[in-house]
């Protein structure tokens, strides 16, 4: 129950603004400006005992607390180091980020990339941080963690071996933004070890908020040239690299002077009328800030004595900078692989740049109720989220030359990083991509039903489904309402995900789902309407007080399902037959008379049938999707969330839930129905309770 009250809290939360860059969620509930002014008031230097200085921060297997390659490692603060630390000196560059004994290279090609942009830097790497004024031994960053912003505080005590920094360090050694940076990388993902092995595109996003797209150059897209030029008019970070085949390539020099295994940085795109053609030229940035292409278009070549002279000035760049021209023929033989990480609009301040429009779900896939596998598994592929698209205006300059709509759809799944000391890993996920049909167009409270998949293609889908954080694919479609339905490859697997569409246009996105609801016929029984039989019988039943209690009801239902082949059960609890009693007791007594137990008998008797009916296999039991229409068939309509709830609540371990189980929850739902209807006086839709209120109805 706490789960869920944090989800209401943290909803609410998000409705406020706070996940926001200026309203970053303060992450473990630290706040850095009180802790630094407490510790500068006590005189103290900053411990955080929430990643403290000890092996387990370190990592959990190769990096575990009895590792080898712990031995040795002591904790310290940089003015242990060194006799003037800085923090930042000279602005962030490329010199700050040498890499340690850490396999996270990706994420140093993404902090290289910071360095480049000093807007998205100052959102990672608040200022006024350094080790002179008000130093107090505590940092702050902030990043981007699947759809908000988190405030990380650290401490600045940093492993090292030697008297060395053991991970991230500056060239010079007296420079430590970047080693704090990782360490509150590292807090946020549960340890250092956790950062090994990645995708620069992850850190791209975790410092952006941005969505990242990764393009093969040896299987191209034919409009990857106008998909650049659109990429840097919209503000995007490039990045691109050469693919290295041994450890012995890495930060190799090829003959024309591009570094394999480097991350380098595009930054335009642009065409120049060469010998009467028109040539396609992209210029890089190598963030050493030398080391330039020498083939081609390169500074200086023959090739720029042969275009105008306007075209010449306004393409012309100074000789060693690190920039450098070169043909996109040239790019695409040398290079391997191009990353592009569109900006969200709040990121962009500078009005030349287009924006893209933003729209961002978050989700969960839950076994037995939401986890419904990929299209494979057709029997339960439609329960997983679905989300609604509606395209309504054409790209102003289509890429392909042709009209549509364009748009990015990423699937971010949450937290698998942190989970890797549990023994989790990522998922294998993908999303699918249905057209609307018209019939249905407009409808947003409606969960498509298996029916629609078994008659539906799909009309576009992810790449491919694979065991990444994020699959991200572009799309150019025409007008209309499409249906997304993001899942993992197999059904029944636990997790989170966020899901983002950025569109070219500003287009409608939401999640679809069925309302709540209750169609229950009120079953209408008068002592008039009780035959001989039945009135004999419950007089047999009910004993001296001629009412039946909770204890005599589990008595009497167990007696009655042992008798019955067709369905499994372990009996009725005394907690369902309380609910019973409660749900149909009108004097308050905890008892049943004869007409109250003549609409329960009733009721058990419609159960019954449902239960038979939906139980497809005649195995005794129902699965947890044979559930998901079985409380529909007995008059409720639950949404994705609730339904998540009856599972883990009613279901077993093998995700069946038998009869008893399955009365108890379709009568906890009436009961519960009829309660809150009875309180919303006004009908609309809201109740307010006092604590006591709260508490006694909690308590039915």
């Amino acid at each position: 129950m706490s789960g869920i009250a944090g989800t209401l809290r943290h909803d609410r939360d998000r409705a406020q603004g706070f996940g926001s860059n200026a309203k970053a969620v303060k992450y473990l509930g630290q706040d850095y400006q009180g802790l630094r002014q407490q510790c500068l008031e006590l005189g103290e230097l900053f411990k955080d005992e929430s990643f403290p200085a000890v092996p387990s921060s370190l990592g959990f297997k190769e990096l575990g607390p009895n590792c080898s390659k712990v031995r040795g490692v002591s904790w310290k603060r940089p003015k242990d180091l060194c006799s003037r630390p800085q923090f930042i000196v000279g602005g962030a560059t490329r010199t700050d980020i040498c890499q340690g004994a850490l396999g996270d290279c990706w994420l140093l090609a993404a902090i290289a990339s910071l360095t480049l942009n000093e807007e998205v830097l100052a959102r990672v790497v608040p200022s006024g941080q350094s080790f002179e004024k008000d130093y107090a031994g505590i940092f702050h960053f902030q990043f981007w963690q699947f759809g908000e912003w988190v405030d990380v505080v650290i401490d600045d005590r940093l492993p090292t071996k030697d008297g060395e920094l053991l991970f991230v360090h500056s060239a010079e050694g007296s420079e430590f933004w970047s080693a704090l940076l990782e360490k509150a990388y590292a807090k946020l993902n549960g340890s250092y070890e956790a950062l090994s092995g990645g995708t620069t595109t992850e850190g791209f996003e975790d410092f952006t908020g941005g969505i990242a797209e990764v393009h093969e150059l040896k299987t191209r897209n034919p409009q990857l040239f106008k998909i650049i030029q659109k990429a840097i008019k919209t503000g995007s970070l490039l990045g691109c690299s050469i693919d290295i085949t041994s450890s012995a390539d890495s930060e190799a020099v090829t003959a024309q002077k591009l570094v394999k295994g480097h991350a380098y940085s595009v930054t335009g795109a642009d065409e120049v009328n060469y010998k009467g053609e028109m040539v396609k030229l992209i210029r890089i940035r190598n963030p050493w800030g030398q080391v330039e292409w020498t083939g081609a278009w390169s500074d200086g070549s023959m090739q720029w004595r042969m275009v105008s002279d306007e075209d010449r000035e306004r393409l012309s760049l100074k000789a060693e900078d690190g920039e450098f021209w070169m043909s996109f023929s040239d790019f695409l033989r040398h290079y391997s692989r191009l990353e592009i990480c569109n900006l969200t609009p709040d990121v962009l301040a500078n009005d030349k740049y287009k924006k893209w429009a933003l729209s961002k779900f978050e989700g969960t896939w839950r076994r037995g109720s939401t986890a419904g596998g990929c299209r494979n598994y057709i029997n339960t592929f439609w329960t997983n989220p679905q989300f609604v698209i509606k395209l309504e205006e054409e790209d102003d300059d289509p890429t392909d030359g042709e009209a549509g709509c364009s748009l990015l759809v990423g699937l971010i799944q949450k937290n698998r990083r942190r989970m890797r000391k549990m023994g989790e890993d990522m998922h294998t996920i993908g999303y699918a991509i249905y057209k609307v049909p018209s019939e249905v167009s407009g409808q947003r409270n409606l969960h498509l039903n298996q029916s629609f998949f078994q008659k539906h293609q799909s009309s576009a889908r992810s790449e491919t489904f694979i065991n990444l954080r994020e699959v991200c694919s572009r799309f150019s479609l025409p007008p209309g309402e499409y249906l997304i339905v993001p899942s993992t490859y197999e059904p029944h697997k636990d997790g989170d995900f966020c899901i983002r569409v950025f569109s070219e246009k500003q287009a409608e996105f939401q999640e679809l789902d069925d309302p709540i609801k209750s169609n229950v016929k009120e079953i209408e029984v008068t002592e008039k309407d009780v035959d001989d039989r039945f009135r004999s019988l419950f007089g047999q039943l009910a004993g001296a007080d001629c009412e039946i209690s909770a204890f005599e009801l589990c008595t009497i239902l167990n007696k009655v399902v042992t008798r019955r082949s067709e369905i499994k059960t372990d009996g009725f609890s005394l907690e369902t037959c309380r609910n019973m009693v409660n749900l149909l007791d009108k004097d308050g007594s905890g008892k049943l008379g004869l007409v109250e137990f003549k609409i329960l008998w009733t009721k058990i008797d419609i159960f019954l049938k449902i239960y038979r009916e939906k139980d497809v296999d005649k195995s005794g039991t129902m699965s947890s999707h044979e559930m998901r229409a079985a409380v529909e068939a007995a008059g409720f309509k639950l949404n994705n969330a609730l339904h998540q709830i009856l599972v883990a609540r009613y279901g077993s371990s093998d995700l069946t839930i038998d009869f008893d189980n399955f009365v108890g929850c379709v009568i906890r739902l009436e009961t519960l129905f009829k309660t809150f209807l009875t309180l919303d006086q006004g009908k609309q839709g809201e109740v307010e309770f006092n604590l006591v209120q709260w508490l006694t109805f909690a308590m039915l």
